[in-house]
């Protein structure tokens, strides 16, 4: 649900092609190995690279949102739309960490 939920607000973030493609590029890699904690139940090393991945996107979303972010007159609805999702990932980031983190505590994690 994580994966999906963050790959969702993704996809309509970018979709006005007002962030950068770094901020795509950097989101879709960390989903992807998220796919791989997935598939890879057993392995430590997926799960502590996903949860490293959804930190580091939390401070590269921030400095993406922040440079990138239009003026009030250059605003349309779509964009309007488009920046709010990346906000929204943004701020559900934190609990997806927190979520994550107890899927490492669970796997044998210290």
């Amino acid at each position: 649900a994580i994966i999906l939920v963050h790959w969702l607000l993704t996809v309509w973030g970018c979709m006005n092609y007002m962030l950068p493609l770094s901020y795509a590029w950097g989101n879709f890699s960390v989903l992807a190995v998220g796919i791989w904690a997935i598939v890879q139940r057993d392995s430590l090393d997926a799960i502590t690279m996903f949860l490293t991945g959804l930190l580091l996107t939390v401070l590269t979303d921030i400095i993406h949102i922040s440079i990138f972010y239009p003026s009030h007159d250059l605003l349309s609805d779509a964009k309007r739309f488009s920046i709010g999702m990346a906000i929204f990932s943004l701020l559900l980031k934190p609990v997806s960490c927190y979520l994550v983190y107890r899927m490492y505590r669970e796997r044998g994690g210290e």
